[in-house]
Order: C-alpha cells, then structure tokens, then sequence
C-alpha cells in the first residue's frame, strides 16, 4: 500500500480507510435532513429536531465510552465503531424498501452514528499520535483535511444525481459502504498494539469521565481555542438545517443545485489543507490560528442574503468557499495543536470530551436556530447565527501560552 509517503506503509493504510468513509460520507453528505424534507416530509422544527436531538442524544451515550475507549487497542475500538455506522446507516434504506422508514428511525440512527463518530475519532487521535512523529502531526492532520475536502467536493453532485436516478435514499448505501470499507482497510494496518492500563494498574475510576474535560479546561490556551470552537462551529452548523429548508422549500432549488451549493466550495478546503503546513512554516502556528480563526467566522452572515435563481445559487457557493478555504487552513493546524499539547494518557478523553462539547453545542444552537426560524423564519435565523458567531474570535488566546505543567508528552514515534 503506497501513498503515505514519508510517514510509512500504516499510516498509508490509515489514510485509505479515512478517505473511504470520507467518500462514502461525502456520496450521502446532509442525507438525513433531505430524506426527512423528501421522503418523511418534515418542516423546519422537525429537520432542526433531527440536526440537534441526534448529537445531544449520541453526545450522552458517548458520554462514558470515553474511559472506555482510553484503556482498549485503539484499532479495535475503529473497526468496531465504523461496523456499527455500516448497520445504523444500512438500517434505512432496508425499512424504506419495506415502507416503514419514520421520523423516529431517523432520529435513533442519527444519535447512533453521532455516538460512534465520538468513539471513532477519540480512538483514531489517540492512535495517529502513536503512530507518527510529533513533527508530523500537522502533514498526517493536513493530508486528513484535505482528503475530507475533496470527498466533499466529489460526493454531494454524485450523490444528488444518484437520488435522481435511484431515489432519495441510495446515497446512504454508499455511505453504509464507506463505513464497511474503512473498517477492512483499518484491520489491514497490522502490527501489535498493547491495551494501555489505567494508573496503578486497577479499574478505571468513576471521575475519569470527566479527565478530557479537567485537561481541556486547565490549560489556558486549549480552554480559549475550545469555547471558540464551541462557539463557532456550532453556529455553522446550526445554520445547515435551516439553509437546506430555505434552498429546497421556500427557494425551490433542486437536489442536483443544492449538492453543487456544498460542493464546489469544497475544493476550496483542498487550498487550504495543502497550504496549511507552508503558512505554518512562514507565519507561525499561533498567528495562524488567531488570523485564520477570525477569517473563518465572518462570512457566514452573508447566506442570509441568498435569493432564487443562478444570483443565489452563486452567493451560497461564494460564502461557503470563503468559510471552506478558512476551516481547512484552521483545522489541521488546531489538531496538531491539541494532540501535541495533550499527554498521551489523555488524549482519547480529551478527543472525545472536545467531540463531545462540540455536539452538545450543534445540538443546543440547531434547537435555538429550529425555534427561532418557526418564529421569524430561517432567512432571518441565518442572519442572527451570522451576527453571533462574530462573538467567536474574542475567545481565542491573543498569544501562544506554555502548556500546563505535566501537560504534552513526547511521541515515542512510531509504533
């Protein structure tokens, strides 16, 4: 297996089965909320509902797997994880063929997937910083990044036409594949991987769950990078549900229009992860992160002014572009950062704890922006999200802080 380049055959392996969930997901990219517009007919509040109950609910059941995932074989806890996606993901075109697909299964396969992505990624962070040297946690970040940009630049258009063709629920199998196939490609990395042993080699204490968060929390910089993620993100997010009700319900785009509104953007992320590593050498990690944090929260106000028509469709993909190129330049650089700053012991808890918020703050501000625009409608809804998530910026460090004392620990390198 060759395309790892200097950072070995296993992560090569690693970054294939990456990029067939990345593609897979990319084919079946916002699939629940159209199948909820298309197929289950739900309005605005029931398409929020789905975007915000699914994560919090998943967020709470991967709540205590964080412990969990710290102390087992990391790739276990990938294999398995992508294998229940597959069946949850697979679960909805088999009750649609039978006609018994319902709101409720949407929402059960949504917090579902939302508690296993938790698990996957705390489990693959903590895997990845074993497995490359600490300098090359931005390339192996950056390479990731990129590969999610331009399966989500491929994806949406081929899966719009794939609903077209076969209906709206095909994308999903391909989705369900992705999963399946990452799964095979994670077992064929090979080599041992010891469980790690809780201190003192005894069970895992009850206040362990909350470790990820004590880190995160007592470290100055990681606390300022994280509410702003919080912040930030969950506005981005959250305005997702209610753009898909603006373009396919009151703007009438067509699915093929609305895939290609997420999708051409998407080659932007591909600028902006392969530059990430060059303005990191030129300009510095921390000025990067405050720069480039800032640039990646103005835009989003301006998808409150979309209209019907080509006007439209051009000023979605304009925006999206300019918050796309931002984020894949922000997120690499952020998750380099993390990792680097986070001792090996903690960094499944850490992961999922930072995941974990994440969700909980999309599920909060996707309800928030749900109920807002049954009262004042998405078009406004999209404009408040856009005024707030200027807020964000102010919350990040203005200057790099040391990490805390016991604080980020050397990568042995590769296992």
């Amino acid at each position: 297996m060759t395309g790892g380049g200097a950072l070995g055959r296993r992560f090569a392996w690693l970054w294939a089965a990456y990029a067939a969930s990345a593609y897979g997901s990319g084919l079946g990219f916002g699939a629940l909320p159209l199948i909820a517009v298309l197929v289950v007919h739900a309005g605005p509040a029931e398409v929020s509902a789905l975007s915000a109950a699914g994560p919090a609910v998943g967020a709470l059941i991967a709540l205590p797997l964080a412990p969990w995932v710290e102390f087992r074989r990391k790739r276990r806890v990938m294999i398995a994880t992508d294998l229940v996606r597959c069946a949850a993901m697979a679960s909805i075109p088999v009750a649609h063929a039978f006609g018994r697909l319902g709101f409720v299964q949407l929402l059960v396969v949504s917090a579902v997937v939302a508690a296993a992505k938790i698990a996957f990624n705390a489990a693959s962070g903590a895997f990845l910083k074993a497995l490359v040297r600490p300098e090359d946690l931005l390339v192996a970040n950056a390479r990731f990044e990129s590969t999610n940009w331009s399966a989500l630049a491929i994806g949406p258009p081929l899966g719009g036409a794939a609903i077209g063709l076969f209906g709206p629920v095909a994308t999903v199998l391909a989705d369900a594949a992705g999963y399946l196939l990452s799964a095979l490609g994670i077992a064929a990395i090979g080599g041992r991987e010891d469980a790690p042993r809780p201190a003192g080699g005894g069970r895992i204490r009850a206040g362990a769950v909350l470790d990820g968060w004590r880190h995160l929390l007592g470290d100055p910089a990681l606390r300022a990078l994280y509410l702003d993620n919080l912040l930030v993100s969950g506005l981005i997010m959250a305005t997702q549900p209610l753009l898909t009700v603006l373009l396919l319900g009151r703007l009438g785009f067509t699915p093929w229009q609305y895939g290609l509104a997420f999708a051409a953007p998407c080659l932007g992320g591909l600028i902006g992860s392969r530059l990430a590593p060059r303005v990191v050498a030129r300009h510095g990690r921390h000025r990067v992160l405050r720069v480039v944090g800032t640039l990646r929260a103005v835009w989003l106000i301006g998808l409150a002014f979309v209209r019907p028509g080509t006007a439209g469709l051009v000023t979605v993909i304009a925006v999206e572009l300019a918050i796309i190129v931002n984020m894949s330049l922000y997120n690499p650089v952020l998750a380099a950062h993390r990792l680097e700053r986070t001792p090996r012991r903690l960094v499944a808890r850490t992961l999922a704890a930072w995941s974990i918020g994440q969700q909980a703050a999309v599920a909060v501000l996707t309800a928030l922006g749900g109920l807002l625009a049954g009262a004042i409608g998405p078009r406004a809804a999209i404009a408040v999200a856009g005024a707030l998530v200027l807020a964000g910026p102010l919350l990040r460090p203005r200057r790099g802080e040391r990490a805390p004392r016991g604080g980020a620990e050397p990568s042995p390198g590769r296992s």
